[in-house]
């Protein structure tokens, strides 16, 4: 007599499967906000309170990707002005945005790219493909994509 299992029958758990859309491309804006470094600051900080953005990709004439403006450092921009009472009207912001940009892949998992964020702290991440700005994942995309998949196995 062979051992017998008393487990009853299981229900097949779901995973995520390849055709599931994980990819970063999938879920990030294609549809983008975009400053030129020739901007002023306080263009910058209407067209941010305006669209309700925190901040957003500056591409030059070629729409390449040269860097990112953001709340903070259009607030920085204003306590120095202040400080050094000086006039910010004409300042471009092509000397406050942070030109070292961290991009992510397209391709990049969904997961991955929450873990990214984790480890950058960042609000948002750039997509390049062949040299040009095609899009930017934020935070919230990755939180949509999260629900989207609610209820799957998450491997």
């Amino acid at each position: 007599m062979g051992i017998k299992s008393f487990q009853g029958s299981r229900r097949q758990q779901s995973t995520v499967t390849n055709d599931t859309p994980l990819k970063v491309s999938d879920y990030m804006t294609r549809d983008l906000i975009t400053f030129t470094p020739d901007q002023t600051i306080e263009t910058v900080m209407q067209t941010l309170i305006k669209h309700r953005i925190s901040g957003g990709p500056v591409v030059n004439e070629k729409h390449e990707l040269i860097g990112i403006i953001s709340e903070g450092d259009c607030i920085k921009q204003i306590s120095e002005s202040r400080y050094y009472n000086m006039p910010m009207q004409d300042k471009t912001i092509e000397k406050f945005m942070a030109s070292d940009v961290d991009t992510i892949d397209g391709n990049m998992n969904i997961f991955d790219a929450a873990n990214k964020f984790l480890e950058a702290k960042h609000r948002r991440f750039p997509i390049v493909e062949n040299g040009k700005l095609v899009g930017q994942i934020s935070q919230k995309d990755v939180l949509k994509a999260a629900m989207a998949l609610k209820g799957q196995t998450w491997k």
